[in-house]
């Protein structure tokens, strides 16, 4: 896979932060078995003393917070800690669904090797507000805004809602197919179809957080090729 350039990826720079459009496929952080490049190590061949501030799942792209000295990462990480992160993702999930502020506040629960479960005697809390941004006939495109940063919490959040998220297997989102939103697509013979998201379609669109003790900014990340080729196709074959 061909990894990015991390200062094509930049959003936003001063002298004590970084914000990026992290691609999909690549790790916030470094994984325990190692040898793939990670958002962590292309910053801190950046920026020497770069950590990265809070996580998004290896498919996810988006909005990803870096701080470049101990300062600066002490202040996001408080701002983490005391939910004063605002953090907006778009996704499309299957089926059409009417969102109005949807409050989902659900415990969930950590078992370990990047599994979770939805717990209420066991998790810890868990809160996500919901809208729905654009129907199509059998997808709906959805902000979601969580309150909380728990692991995988969006996806399970809106599979709890028979909401789940396009190609997320895991939760039981199916990927969006040509041949399902095209009407007469036909595959040649003995050709296997591939979904037009090879991912979860699940993307950090924008992240507002103060900077310093005084300015607040937000930074809003556009969509990767694979996400915008997927609602360009939505919009022109399944409205």
């Amino acid at each position: 896979m061909k990894f990015p350039n991390f200062k094509e990826s930049i959003l936003f720079e001063n002298d004590d932060i970084i914000v990026v459009n992290k691609p999909p496929f690549i790790s916030s952080l470094d994984e325990r078995e190692g040898g793939e490049l990670s958002m962590l190590r292309l910053a801190k061949q950046y920026s020497s003393d770069a950590q990265v501030c809070h996580r998004l799942d290896k498919e996810t792209s988006g909005c990803l917070i870096i701080a470049k000295n101990p300062a600066a990462y002490r202040l996001v990480s408080m701002q983490f800690e005391r939910r004063k992160v605002k953090k907006v993702y778009h996704a499309v999930v299957n089926g059409t669904h009417q969102f109005n502020n949807l409050d989902v506040n659900l415990p969930i629960l950590n078992l370990g090797n990047k599994n979770v479960a939805i717990s209420r005697q066991e998790g810890k809390a868990a809160e996500t507000i919901f809208n729905s941004i654009k129907f199509y006939k059998n997808y709906t495109l959805v902000e979601c805004q969580p309150i909380t940063g728990r692991m995988h919490q969006i996806r399970i959040h809106l599979a709890s809602q028979r909401a789940a998220i396009a190609g997320d297997d895991m939760y039981g989102g199916q990927p969006v197919l040509l041949s399902g939103i095209k009407r007469g697509y036909r595959l040649g013979k003995d050709q296997e179809e591939l979904p037009i998201m090879k991912r979860f379609a699940l993307h950090a669109k924008e992240v507002t957080f103060k900077i310093n003790d005084m300015d607040e900014i937000t930074v809003s990340a556009p969509y990767p090729k694979d996400f915008a080729t997927l609602l360009k196709l939505l919009d022109k074959f399944d409205l």
